[in-house]
Order: C-alpha cells, then structure tokens, then sequence
C-alpha cells in the first residue's frame, strides 16, 4: 500500500511519466477523460454530474434511462441495491481513473454516498482548479 489510498496501488509512481488510461469498459458511454481546466463551479459541476452518471451506469450496470432520472436527492446508498460496499470501490476507483482525482480512504463516509447530488458535489470539490 502507498499510504495514500487504501486500495493497495500507488497513484502517483516514482517513474516519468503519466499513468495510462485504462479504456472503458465494452459498451461504456464516452466520458471526459481530461478535466478541462474551469473551476468557475458550473463547468466543474456539470463535468462531475456527467462523469458520476457514466461511471455509476457502467460500474452498476444501470439504465441510461434510470441514471439520466437521478437529481440532486436521489437516494444512492442503501437505496440502490446494486451499490453495495463492494461495488462503492468499483465506483470510487473508476471515478479517480476517469477523472485523474485522489480519493483518500479517510474521506468515504455515508454522507457522500447518500445521495446523487452529494457524491458529485464530493467528487466536484476534488477536480484539480
């Protein structure tokens, strides 16, 4: 482990250059793979709800439909059956793969994962600005 995320792989390597982007997953919708340098909060919001939705669709094997029906108050944890602990890992991982973001173990807790609006709200707070 590198002590930064509990996942077991370092983020950040001692050698030059840029981790590769893993492609997604068969059948995945497109996403923005490189943050496009607004941080005036809309730009970053609107990047985070879409990459939330994509990741959360093809992590969990959810409808296009059912994913573009969430809001703000959708509840996501212990609502969706398909978003166990296990599958949370899944989500949070392929999150910081897409979106070049570090999310620490310490900062996962139920209020995050609550509900939609506030796992993009987390997720937009880490894009680099």
């Amino acid at each position: 482990m590198d002590g930064r995320s509990g996942r077991g792989r370092s983020r950040h390597p001692h050698s030059a250059g840029p981790l590769p982007i893993s492609p997604p997953p068969p059948n995945a919708a497109p996403i923005i793979r490189i943050w496009n340098g607004e941080k005036d909060g809309v730009a970053t919001k609107q990047t985070a709800d879409q990459a939330v939705r994509q990741v959360l669709g093809d992590t969990l094997g959810l409808s296009a439909e059912r994913v573009a029906a969430f809001d703000a108050d959708t509840p996501l944890f212990g609502a969706l059956p398909e978003l166990d602990s296990m599958a949370v890992a899944g989500v949070l991982t392929e999150l910081e793969d897409r979106l070049g973001i570090l999310i620490e173990d310490d900062e996962v807790d139920g209020d995050m994962l609550e509900t939609f609006g506030a796992l993009t709200d987390f997720v937009a707070a880490r894009m680099p600005g």
